[in-house]
């Protein structure tokens, strides 16, 4: 047992005194009395507000998420809105997904914003995270909130910051504000109003239907081909794993044309208990699980997957016996990628010198793609803020137009530069016309899938994800990253490592003839082993949830040796790490 310091015993006992606001918390507490491990895990540190906000277990305590940290974070948040836009009228969007109290939490950041003289513009209900983003682009407003864990599971949430550009907060804004959010007192700290006296006042404000409209019109405008479901006949299944896609993907697919579309019906409408679905992922089969049960007796032509606050979207398609193969994100990404470029140059509709995006661990594949169509790819740090970024150089450029897609490998994908976040409502009606347009020429997608990999070579790529979970995990995961950073393998799976990328130190060195170069990007802990058969490793803790993630890409004229490679290689690494 870890020894308990008088700070926590501190802490526990303020919060004894001062939660009590919301009878769940104060139960909580008094049930873990008396528990040191419990106390701690509760107030050993603060929830850390980085450019992905705050994320953490729902619950009492310092290191959960609950009114009271919800309320400390938007004070810091309306702090630096207010220094950083002085004298203006400023506003802030908030949107909330159907996690546990997700709702109570937007409504208390609206109250603290309005208590800060800040127009709260607030969705009605739930919302996929993409519209918040269009929701502080269309509205004007100087940073968005949006509550949601997005996949995590059911004990999760978060709270996402957003800049006036709709692009989740720069590292510079989230360090400005985590200062003054240091400086709030956890109890008595934030400024408040009543909920329906803001309302009354006009400093609360919900976001109207016309902005829902609005939005639907824009992701509409993405298609290449119009025409081409309607006419098609395609057959969809769809889960939205009880979460905010059901109404905008149904509703975008209805206007494309996508009429035959089941729904799972456990999963339609909104849950954050998440009862048939402990993992919310659709990058997890497991909770595809119900959608591929139903796909047996509906036999669609594709099933969509969308995650909870639907910025995230996966499928499955059917192969020649009627089984349903999942296809991974790199896959559709790259292939998405591909159709894109093919369609947009046979119609005439590309632009010049297009740009596409896609963060550094996912797949190759998708630059030489890029390459073979004449098209720019650039490669960024892992966040979709960093595609957001591109995006908005190019607008600033007065190029937005170059834009033509971008990815990461974790299932999230964006056409069109109207929002700056991955869009699962827009993924899956680009996912739709692509299938409607490969079988109106008599190719599936697994055909189109195979071509792809015979014209660009087999692609494997495989994500492990090591847990650290509590304080111990925490300093596990910071001592397995520096003694990488510090030690680097000189191979790895009796593979010569001989190329090595330090994100953190900005090096790109190669190891062969000891030439070095700069990383033009911003430091961030990462590392990327090449081997010398042109394999892949890269790993970095992860961002929002307490785990390590490895990368691993190999590359085979025969695919079943490079997946048995891939194997080899994560199994060796694994164990280097001590997992």
């Amino acid at each position: 047992m870890s020894e308990l310091r008088p700070s926590e015993m501190e802490l526990y006992k303020l919060w004894l005194e001062n939660a009590t606001e919301d009878p769940d918390l104060i139960e909580e507490l008094r049930s873990v009395e008396g528990d040191d491990e419990a106390i701690k895990d509760r107030f050993y540190r603060d929830l850390e507000f980085g450019t992905g906000g705050l994320r953490g277990v729902i619950g009492a305590g310092t290191y959960r998420l609950n009114i009271y940290t919800i309320r400390r974070a938007t004070q810091g948040l309306a702090d630096y809105v207010n220094e950083a836009y002085p004298g203006q009228d400023n506003a802030v969007a908030i949107a909330y997904d159907s996690r546990i109290k997700s709702d109570l939490f937007s409504k208390e950041a609206a109250r603290v914003l309005a208590g800060n003289g800040i127009k709260a513009y607030i969705y009605s209900e739930l919302m996929p995270t993409p519209m918040l983003s269009w929701a502080v682009r269309t509205l004007h407003c100087k940073a968005g909130i949006v509550c949601t864990a997005s996949h995590n599971p059911s004990k999760y949430n978060g709270y996402k910051a957003y800049g006036s550009d709709g692009c989740q907060m720069t590292i510079e804004a989230a360090d400005t504000v985590l200062g003054k959010i240091n400086a709030t007192p956890m109890f008595g700290g934030a400024k408040l109003v009543g909920f329906e006296e803001g309302l009354a006042s006009g400093m609360i404000e919900y976001i109207s239907q016309d902005v829902i409209t609005a939005y639907l019109d824009e992701v509409q405008k993405q298609q290449i081909h119009p025409e081409v479901c309607a006419a098609s006949g395609l057959k969809v299944v769809y889960t939205p794993l009880n979460g905010t896609g059901n109404k905008p993907v149904r509703a975008i697919l209805k206007r494309i044309g996508v009429n035959d579309v089941t729904v799972v019906p456990e999963q339609e409408n909104p849950d954050g208990h998440f009862p048939t679905c402990p993992f919310p992922n659709p990058e997890i089969k497991e909770a595809l699980h119900l959608g591929l049960e139903l796909c047996k007796t509906v036999k669609p032509d594709l099933l969509l997957a969308t995650d909870p606050d639907c910025d995230r979207v996966g499928i499955a398609v059917p192969d020649k016996d009627g089984n349903y193969v999942l296809f991974s994100g790199n896959e559709v990404g790259a292939m998405l990628l591909e159709y894109i470029c093919k369609e947009r140059i046979k119609l005439g509709t590309m632009p010049e010198r297009p740009v596409a995006v896609k963060s550094i661990v996912s797949t190759a594949i998708a630059d030489a793609i890029a390459a073979d169509y004449g098209v720019e790819m650039r490669n960024v740090l892992t966040g979709f803020k960093f595609i957001g970024e591109q995006i908005g150089y190019l607008e600033a450029a007065g190029e937005a137009n170059r834009y033509i897609f971008g990815f990461e490998e974790s299932y999230g994908y964006l056409a069109g530069s109207y929002v700056r976040d991955k869009d699962a409502v827009v993924g899956s009606m680009m996912i739709c016309e692509m299938a409607a347009y490969y079988r109106s020429i008599g190719v599936s997608l697994l055909d189109a899938r195979e071509a792809m990999y015979k014209k660009y070579g087999n692609y494997v790529h495989t994500v492990e994800s090591f847990v650290c979970e509590g304080a111990a995990g925490m300093a596990e995961m910071a001592k397995i990253m520096g003694d990488l950073h510090e030690n680097p393998p000189k191979e790895i799976a009796g593979f010569k490592v001989v190329a090595l990328a330090d994100y953190l130190k900005k090096t790109d060195t190669d190891l062969v003839t000891g030439e070095s170069k700069g990383i033009d990007l911003p430091k961030s802990d990462v590392l990327k082993f090449t081997l010398d058969n042109k394999a892949t490793v890269i790993i970095r803790p992860s961002g929002t949830e307490p785990k390590i993630k490895a990368y691993y890409t190999t590359i085979a004229a025969v695919r079943e040796d490079a997946v048995e490679l891939g194997q080899k290689i994560a199994k060796e690494f694994k164990a280097s790490l001590g997992f």
